[in-house]
């Protein structure tokens, strides 16, 4: 009797220990990534475009581009472009002329 009590202790015991070290597990949340508005460059690339009347005449590479706007503009608007060699939807960052 004695045995089967050490042994219903012991099973008692290492449950308990189990259901504490189960539930202090922290649970690990989604990595989330949160992206840029990019409304406000979007609408003024338009704006710009509008103004300046461009449209997709085959230019691909920044240093064919006269602004970040009209960069932006391709980007967005015009097939084939080699402006964003990151793809994060920002065109030309590496030129310092914008």
């Amino acid at each position: 009797m004695k045995k089967l009590l050490l042994i219903a202790l012991i099973a008692f015991g290492a449950w308990n220990y189990y259901q504490k070290q189960s539930t202090l597990k922290p649970i690990a949340e989604p990595a989330t990534r949160v992206l840029p508005d990019y409304t406000v460059p979007i609408q003024k690339a338009r704006e710009v475009a509008a103004k300046q009347s461009i449209r997709c005449d085959g230019r691909q590479h920044c240093s064919q581009m006269t602004s970040r706007a009209e960069a932006e503009f391709f980007l967005r608007n015009c097939p084939d472009t080699k402006m964003d060699g990151d793809r994060d939807g920002i065109p030309c960052e590496n030129d310092s002329r914008f």
